[in-house]
């Protein structure tokens, strides 16, 4: 594991994170004795109000020197100061920090000192956090882990299934953070193209390429002092990715087509559905730019693995979209909608529920099958004799027959939809394509046989 990630583990059943920081202790100078605990992935000092730590010290340079925390460890780099900095004695330009190394700018002194903070993370008992919602316990502890970590400026990488809500999370973190007065900026590097998302991330100058008719700011330098969320992050190209790992490490940019470097105060927050591990040794994703976002992780759950939560989910969505309706959520309903598997979670059931409300149709016979004339999902008055009930079944008994049944039709009408293109149909029915073919080996469908 790298020295840039964020450990989490599990003390007597109690996850904790830990959280790597440093302590910098005033040696010499006019604050000595003074010691200071700081975090973040760039620490600047100097005697400039704008440093995260500021020496007062008439030797020391406005912006002296930065500590600049890479997947080695801590990186010393003096910014040109007038006096020089020095490391154990040795005058440097750039150099690794060992703990109890001592650093000299000017007169000043500072014994450098890096420690991790220890965070237990115990379950929140709330309901309901920020836009989150969740009575289970798998989102009760991402409530309790969000809480802790939010106040921080430490990166956070979300992961999970596509529906999951890793932007409500994202979202959250934001709004709970010193930063939520700032801006929060949304980058989906799934949806723009590949000529244009440097441009989207980093800006561009008037005529720095073919359609740039004026100077554009990007994400990063609109969002400074707020919040940055990089969704879909894994479908960033290899050729950004270096860019990218420059702004976490050394928080500057520069707009295409310039050669002037811009100092950002941003936090970052990604997500994505893929897999990050599996992209690197495939060689679609560079190891220590995962290991520079990985820093606090979080897994978004998938619905099926909180089906408790389902109804909350749903009484919410109700409230959310029923306006002036009387439309009323029926026990046998939510016990239908909390027995389905939900392949595209959250935003799949919110999608349910507003059909159900056009339709003027029970919600509950959205997601259960209805015979080969009933996928409209509209209630039958009949509805046990066309479905051919089994006497003696238990509901989950019924319940698994028919969507056994209903899955199989579904899956060989969407792959012959999409011509047997696994990816066109995961997309067309807002789908993770690891429970597509998940669902295909269940029931024998090969796709190469369909299209």
């Amino acid at each position: 594991m790298s020295r840039a990630e964020t450990r989490i583990q599990r003390d007597a059943g109690v996850p904790t994170v830990n959280l790597r920081k440093c302590k910098l202790v005033v040696l010499r100078g006019p604050e000595k004795g003074t010691e200071y605990i700081v975090q973040g992935e760039v620490i600047r000092v100097g005697k400039g109000a704008e440093n995260d730590l500021v020496v007062s010290d008439e030797t020391v340079s406005r912006m002296h020197f930065e500590i600049v925390r890479d997947a080695k460890g801590y990186l010393l780099r003096d910014l040109d100061s007038t006096n020089g900095t020095f490391l154990d004695g040795a005058e440097i330009r750039e150099a690794y920090i060992r703990a109890g190394s001592v650093i000299a700018a000017g007169a000043a002194e500072l014994k450098f000192s890096p420690f991790e903070e220890r965070i237990q993370i115990f379950p929140s008992d709330k309901e309901q956090l920020g836009e989150m919602v969740g009575c289970s316990l798998p989102m009760r502890q991402i409530f309790g882990l969000v809480e802790r970590i939010a106040p921080t400026d430490a990166t956070v990488l979300i992961e999970g299934e596509t529906g999951t809500g890793k932007d409500v999370i994202a979202r959250t973190v934001h709004a709970l953070s010193k930063r939520g007065d700032k801006p929060f900026v949304v980058v989906d590097c799934g949806a723009v193209s590949g000529t244009l998302i440097e441009s989207e991330l980093f800006g561009h100058e008037k005529g720095s390429f073919t359609g740039a008719h004026n100077r554009r700011i990007g994400a990063f330098e609109y969002a400074n002092g707020g919040t940055v969320f990089l969704d879909e992050l894994g479908e960033l190209s290899l050729d950004l990715q270096p860019k990218l790992l420059r702004v976490l490490e050394q928080r500057e940019i520069r707009r295409v087509g310039s050669s002037e470097t811009i100092k950002v105060d941003i936090r970052i927050v990604a997500a994505t559905r893929m897999n990050l591990k599996s992209e690197i040794e495939k060689g679609k994703f560079r190891e220590d730019l995962y290991f520079r976002l990985n820093v606090v992780p979080i897994l978004a759950p998938s619905l099926r693995d909180r089906r408790e939560d389902i109804p909350l989910l749903a009484k919410l969505f109700m409230a959310q979209l029923a306006g002036d309706s009387d439309f009323v959520l029926s026990d046998s309903s939510l016990a239908l909608l909390s027995a389905h598997d939900w392949p595209g979670n959250v935003r799949e059931l919110r999608n349910v529920l507003e059909r159900a409300m056009v339709l003027k149709a029970d919600p509950g016979a959205l997601v259960a099958p209805l015979g080969d004339d009933g996928l409209t999902g509209v209630a039958k008055d009949s509805a046990a004799s066309e479905l051919g009930f089994e006497p003696g079944l238990s509901f989950r008994d019924q319940k698994e027959r028919w969507t056994d049944e209903f899955e199989r039709q579904y899956l060989r009408w969407l792959l012959e939809e999409a011509k047997g293109n696994i990816s066109k149909a995961a997309r067309a029915a807002d789908m993770d394509r690891k429970y597509l073919h998940k669902l295909l080996k269940k029931h024998g469908i090969d796709p190469r046989n369909i299209g």
